[in-house]
């Protein structure tokens, strides 16, 4: 029998009291490791389904994770459009009264100009390498964020479970999102 202990030989049975030992070895590493584990918590409530508001929540989720933050995000309404696999690919911009936007009200409310202003936020998200939509929730699902999709807006918008990106927690309600949000320390709605 092949043991960790120093003190027995590879033919020997440890000893009761190197057992003992070890074994509060072992309660003091997973005291060590669980203690890290109550570290701080971050809840988001992601409601606009945008590009322009797709990339707050995933990006501070990110981000908080990294930094070793339990987070959970909440999608809701049309906030759900940016974990619904196919919708994500096609969110929009709206530059009618976004007053970030170099185009007067005016001009921007003429057809056709959501999508170019959609489109020019897209070439530049490619041309500054920015991470896509997609790319972001891989990468926050792989770092333990979780997201949560609201059953009720599901329901509501018809939308079938199954369309989602692999890993959004389904079948959540808003009193679920309310109990995540008190036990967090940083508390976000976007």
């Amino acid at each position: 029998m092949s043991t960790d202990t120093p003190d027995a030989s590879p033919d020997e049975a440890p000893s009761r009291a190197e057992l003992a030992a070890r074994i509060a070895e072992l309660e003091d590493a997973l005291g060590e490791a669980t203690a890290e584990e109550d570290g701080k918590k971050m809840s988001i409530i992601a409601t606009k389904g945008t590009l322009d508001m797709a990339y707050p929540p995933l990006i501070l989720a990110s981000t908080a994770a990294a930094f070793g933050y339990d987070v959970t995000v909440f999608h809701t309404f049309w906030g759900l459009d940016i974990l619904h696999e196919e919708r994500s690919k096609n969110l929009k911009l709206s530059s009618v009264g976004n007053p970030n936007t170099p185009v007067p009200n005016a001009v921007a409310a003429l057809p056709g100009m959501d999508r170019l202003t959609t489109m020019l936020m897209e070439k530049k998200i490619e041309d500054n390498d920015t991470a896509t939509v997609g790319e972001l929730i891989d990468t926050s699902l792989e770092m333990g964020v979780e997201f949560q999709a609201c059953q009720m807006t599901i329901d509501l918008m018809d939308y079938d479970e199954d369309d989602f990106y692999d890993g959004v927690t389904t079948g959540v309600g808003a009193g679920t999102a309310i109990r995540d949000l008190a036990d967090a320390d940083i508390q976000l709605l976007i």
